[in-house]
């Protein structure tokens, strides 16, 4: 059952009618020093995100467990992308963003984590034109689709994915999902605002503002992307939409660390993850890495 401070929201999404139009990011690239080093500051993997990081990082590791090569659109510090190397030692990983300074960021977050398997390629994820066809085993994005000025940036970006990726290649993208209410925006922009920088959850409430509806998602993943990719949305309400193919099972080893680690969170943060785990399992997502093996 998801918390209770969660009930106004679903009840608004649900009912109510919807009360703002898509307000796309000014800004498809975040190079500001400032807001950069907010974002990367307050996002760390022990952070408020701390949660949604490792929901991610387990089933995206479920995602790739056959590749050898994935591809990173959009991977900003590369925190969510480092958890994801850290999982997986045995895939090689090239994480593609705009802006230079969330790559230096990326660079020295990497190596300070001793990571030998995260390589890095400035780039527009709309533009792969430096990757080779079907030459990555897998497409990994999270929370950097709605950058994505228009809904002709994201049917190129996708459209990329179907062409740099191989054959039976695997997918792992998410982003937020647009709500309908500004009230919902707010609830979940400022939730943890007691415990980051105010940047950080100004960007939230501006990447909120900037998402794509879960229809959208889904209408141009049958559009662009390989029939295997499946489009999932929290239930009731898609606040986070999830695009995958096929999930595997992971080594044992791996499903022990990921028990571990989620009893390891704070309360309130491992509550954040287990509302993640419900809400998609309620949407069919299946396969739960949680699960003690």
């Amino acid at each position: 059952m998801p918390r209770l401070s969660f009930l106004p929201t679903i009840a608004r999404e649900i009912f109510g009618e919807r009360a703002f139009p898509r307000e796309p990011e000014p800004d498809l690239v975040m190079d500001g020093e400032e807001q950069v080093a907010a974002y990367a500051h307050a996002g760390r993997i022990d952070g408020v995100m701390s949660a949604a990081y490792l929901f991610h990082s387990a089933r995206a590791s479920q995602v790739f467990q056959s590749c050898k090569r994935v591809v990173d659109l959009g991977c900003g510090p590369a925190t969510q992308l480092a958890q994801i190397a850290q999982f997986n030692p045995g895939v090689e990983f090239l994480g593609v963003d705009m802006s230079l300074e969330m790559l230096d960021k990326a660079k020295s977050y990497v190596a300070g984590l001793g990571l030998t398997n995260v390589q890095f390629q400035h780039g527009d994820i709309t533009d792969l034109g430096f990757l080779q066809d079907a030459s990555v085993d897998g497409v990994l994005s999270t929370m950097a689709l709605h950058h994505l000025p228009t809904h002709e940036h994201l049917r190129r970006c996708f459209r990329e994915v179907t062409r740099v990726l191989r054959r039976d290649g695997a997918v792992y993208m998410t982003d937020f999902g647009r709500l309908k209410n500004l009230r919902s925006v707010l609830f979940f922009a400022y939730m943890n605002a007691g415990h980051q920088p105010h940047l950080f959850s100004l960007d939230y409430e501006r990447s909120l503002r900037a998402a794509f509806e879960h229809e959208d998602f889904v209408s141009i993943t049958h559009e662009t992307l390989p029939a295997s990719v499946r489009v999932y949305g929290t239930f009731l309400v898609p606040f986070l939409t999830v695009l995958q193919t096929s999930p595997k099972p992971i080594p044992a080893e791996l499903a022990r660390k990921l028990v571990a680690m989620r009893k390891a969170l704070m309360p309130r943060y491992r509550a954040d993850l287990d509302d993640m785990r419900l809400f998609f399992r309620l949407s069919g997502l299946r396969l739960d890495p949680f699960r003690q093996p």
